[in-house]
């Protein structure tokens, strides 16, 4: 499991990735900046410590034993603080108890700086003194300070107590020895609280610009998926802005372009479609008025089934290739009254339906088409069923309607063949039960106008179970 959940939308995953990003290059920036700074301040203490040691050891050098020992020990004494930082002595003689330091940011670096003041050493004191460098032991002996004393330490923000002590045993050429004590801030050079506030500063108005870009970014995709979501729902989709980023504005010319393609194609299709249903019903009526004229009424019953299979056929290919072009609006939906009508339509022929479960709330739709869809299922389980029994559940965001019967089912290869226009299982292909082969593409096309799905499946205990989802637009 993530302990930070990772966004899932574009735009918050462009804007947590920048932000992250941003976050880092500033961290490595200060770094950079403490690192530079620890190398100055590191460069400018080993020389300043190095000049302090040097001539002192050029001071006491001609002096006798008896002279070095007293200007030795003159070095060592303590010195008093200046007035303005009385109040930091008189603060750490109270265990546990010291001045509020001044706020730094300090970072912790590995910086090891006895190899330059060794280096610094041994240029200035030349090959006539030896000298070693080592931690303070414990029991510290008198010794010259070099560095800052312990109130200067305070003033910039350190605890005495965790500075670094380090001591300097210089010999003289008579075997003498010299002890030099400097004192190293700890944790690396001090960053002023300033700094980090400009750093905080600044990635705060690049997170503020990161938004605004992003936001520009995944406005222009979101709605492009809504105007796609569009399709199929809604008969004629408003053109997309094209506005945005290059790449942007070519997806949505391209977008509109096809829109363009595909509304020319299927008005172009019904128009063929209605003008050969238009030329087909002739014929057909001019026949009808033939077969009324026979004498046989055994053949004139025969023809004129023929007939109305034919003119079925054409009803319902017309209705097929229509699609979206229904003109029907959408509207609020009361499915539970809906299902009710089809019930009672259904019984009132002597067929068997139950319906179960109800709606929480309306659901934008077309009505007519709806009844439709539900009518074609309802009738291919009463007709190959039986009976139709209609479960309904409703979610929230979606509506779910199974309609399932008690007939032979339909094999697991068929389940999808059987949405072809046309197709039909070879045991229904007969005059009384076989139908056009239209029905179930009809009701898949309005369930998929409506952003919803339509699928079959075989039942465990037997039959066939048809299931529409119908989501509600968010």
């Amino acid at each position: 499991m993530r302990l930070i959940p990772w966004p899932q939308s574009l735009f918050g995953r462009l804007l947590a990735a920048s932000v992250v990003a941003v976050l880092l290059a500033q961290a490595a920036a200060l770094v950079l900046i403490a690192q530079e700074r620890e190398h100055f301040v590191l460069q400018v203490s080993v020389r300043e410590w190095t000049r302090r040691i040097a001539e002192t050891t050029e001071l006491l050098a001609p002096l006798s034993a008896a002279q070095r020992a007293r200007t030795v020990s003159e070095l060592s004494a303590p010195r008093d603080p200046p007035p303005h930082m009385a109040h930091l002595v008189a603060g750490t003689r109270h265990a546990g108890v010291h001045p509020q330091a001044r706020a730094f940011l300090r970072l912790p670096l590995l910086t090891d700086f006895e190899p330059a003041l060794k280096q610094q050493l041994r240029g200035a004191l030349g090959p006539a003194y030896d000298f070693e460098i080592g931690p303070t032991p414990e029991v510290a002996p008198a010794a010259i300070p070099v560095s800052l004393p312990f109130y200067e330490v305070r003033e910039l923000g350190a605890n005495p107590a965790a500075v670094q002590r380090y001591d300097v045993k210089v010999r003289f050429a008579d075997g003498d020895t010299v002890i030099y004590r400097l004192a190293r801030l700890p944790g690396g050079a001090p960053l002023p609280r300033n700094l980090f506030l400009n750093l905080t500063l600044l990635v705060l108005l690049l997170v503020v610009g990161l938004y605004v870009a992003a936001r520009n970014i995944t406005r222009p995709l979101s709605q492009l998926a809504r105007a796609a979501d569009s399709i199929g729902r809604e008969l004629r989709p408003a053109q997309l802005e094209e506005h945005g980023a290059r790449e942007l504005r070519h997806a949505a010319r391209a977008f509109n372009t096809m829109q363009d393609r595909l509304r020319r194609y299927l008005d172009s299709r019904t128009r063929v479609l209605a003008a050969m249903s238009h030329d087909l019903k002739t014929p057909l009526t001019r026949l009808r008025l033939q077969v009324e004229t026979l004498d046989n009424p055994a053949l004139q019953a025969r023809i004129g089934r023929e007939l109305d299979e034919m003119e079925s056929m054409v009803r319902e290919a017309l209705a097929l290739f229509r699609g979206l072009d229904d003109g029907e609006p959408a509207a609020p939906l009361d499915v539970d009254a809906l299902l009710r009508q089809i019930v009672g339509e259904f019984t009132d022929m002597g067929g068997a339906v139950a319906l179960s479960g109800q709606s929480l709330q309306p659901l934008p739709g077309k009505p007519q088409a709806l009844k439709r869809c539900l009518t074609n299922l309802i009738a291919n389980a009463v007709k190959f069923g039986g009976r139709a029994d209609i479960l309904l559940e409703d979610g929230g965001a979606q509506l779910v309607i199974r309609v399932r019967d008690q007939g032979p089912g339909i094999p697991p290869a068929e389940l999808e063949r059987v949405f072809e226009p046309f197709y039909r299982v070879e045991s229904s292909r007969n005059r009384d039960s076989g139908g056009t082969g239209l029905g179930l593409s009809i009701a898949r096309d309005i369930a998929q106008s409506h952003g919803g799905s339509l699928t079959l499946a075989n039942l465990p205990t037997g039959g066939l179970e048809a299931t529409l989802r119908l989501p509600r637009p968010r």
